[in-house]
């Protein structure tokens, strides 16, 4: 499955996966407006056997196919010791 992977202006570390370039139909309006002016930063076959740096492909492939997107929120802060 080809993957295009977009990032926002507006919300750092957080990426839009998206299964066809360009194609923002089934991204909710509100999610959009919230990541604002969206840049193309990457495009990979993704399959269940691909290492991702912060998600599990499975689930990536899931909600490409659910709901025809994905997003990536930043990873969770560490507490400060």
């Amino acid at each position: 499955m080809n993957c295009f992977v977009y990032k926002g202006k507006r919300k750092a570390d957080c990426y839009l996966y998206l299964p066809e370039a360009d194609n923002f139909q089934s991204v909710p309006a509100a999610l959009l407006e919230q990541l604002g002016e969206l840049e193309q930063v990457l495009e990979f076959d993704l399959h269940l056997e691909r290492t991702l740096a912060q998600e599990d492909a499975g689930n990536v492939i899931a909600n490409l196919e659910s709901q025809g997107f994905h997003l990536q929120m930043p990873p969770p802060e560490e507490p400060a010791h």
